[in-house]
């Protein structure tokens, strides 16, 4: 089977992340088998309760464990993200000026159909090391799939490859990725009379004014391997009030940052917290919550 046709028959898989992965798992697993590797699959259950499963083919002659180190590893993902209902040939691989276009072609189907079709043609018997096919589940959702597989020390790799698609540029470092959600409040009342209340999105202005400036002063710390070289910040959701005329109650921001290598993916938190301290000296009633959602370490 060529790459494409196998490309195509895993975009014909529809394998969103909100979806149990278990029809390409199936497929993938029924492939590494008919070459005579040996398969593991290493099933969870997401925060919904939707089985998902990482699958590992090895070409050792044993399991592959903790304590059976493969020398290479090549770890893609088998989920997608959604995709417009309008786009009737989300899963049919489609060619159009050289190109095949399909949900998840590039991320990562094509670098799991070049895998496989890379594995069929190896001799096992010409093999010193292990070499290992790594597909999770998740990854589109917080790489939750290979934190599951970490979390279990499944196997050890000597090296990896990941098949993230990066323009075809070998990528040796990665920024993290963190997300958290901040929640002010104030006290309600009618906007005719604001010394009565106390406005959460005015508190909550002052505060992402103070996140701006520290931004600013992230830029400082840089790495040479990225662009931007620093760690960068975004707020990019806010909600807060319930009607024109009434103070608002409460005022909540969605906050990412993505940290550089060398830098803690908790240390923006801290920046925040202190801000926050520092608000408190001059509205001593300000009341700020910091939920941390994600917190994912860059690498290098």
């Amino acid at each position: 089977m060529t790459v494409v046709q196998t490309l195509a028959e895993l975009v014909g898989i529809d394998s969103v992340s909100a979806r149990s992965n278990r029809e390409i798992i199936s497929y993938l697993a029924a492939r590494c088998e008919r070459l005579g590797w040996r398969v593991r699959w290493l099933p969870y259950r997401d925060a919904r309760g939707v089985e998902k499963i990482n699958l590992i083919a090895t070409t050792a002659s044993r399991d592959a464990t903790a304590e059976s180190e493969v020398e290479l590893a090549l770890v893609g993902h088998t989920d997608i993200v959604p995709y417009d209902p309008a786009w009737v040939e989300a899963l049919t691989l489609t060619e159009r000026d050289g190109k095949l276009y399909g949900r998840g072609a590039c991320d990562t189907k094509g670098f799991i159909a070049a895998a496989l079709t890379a594995a069929e043609t190896i001799d096992l018997s010409k093999l010193t090391r292990p070499l290992a096919l790594v597909f999770t589940a998740d990854e589109e959702v917080g790489c939750l799939g290979a934190k599951q597989l970490a979390d279990e020390r499944a196997l050890r790799a000597r090296y990896a490859v990941v098949g993230e698609p990066t323009g075809l540029q070998p990528i040796r470092a990665g920024k993290g990725y963190c997300l958290a959600e901040v929640t002010i409040g104030g006290s309600e009342g009618h906007s005719a009379y604001p010394a009565l209340g106390a406005s959460a999105i005015f508190r909550a202005a002052r505060l992402i004014a103070r996140i701006e400036a520290l931004s600013e002063k992230l830029e400082v710390e840089t790495h040479p391997a990225f662009d931007p070289p620093y760690t960068t910040i975004n707020v990019g959701l806010i909600n807060g009030g319930t009607a024109k005329n009434i103070i608002p109650g409460q005022c909540r921001f969605t906050l990412e940052w993505r940290p550089i290598p060398g830098q803690a993916a908790e240390h923006v938190v801290a920046l925040i917290q202190a801000e926050v301290d520092n608000l408190r000296i001059a509205d001593a009633e300000l009341d700020c919550r910091i939920d941390v959602l994600r917190l994912d370490e860059a690498m290098e």
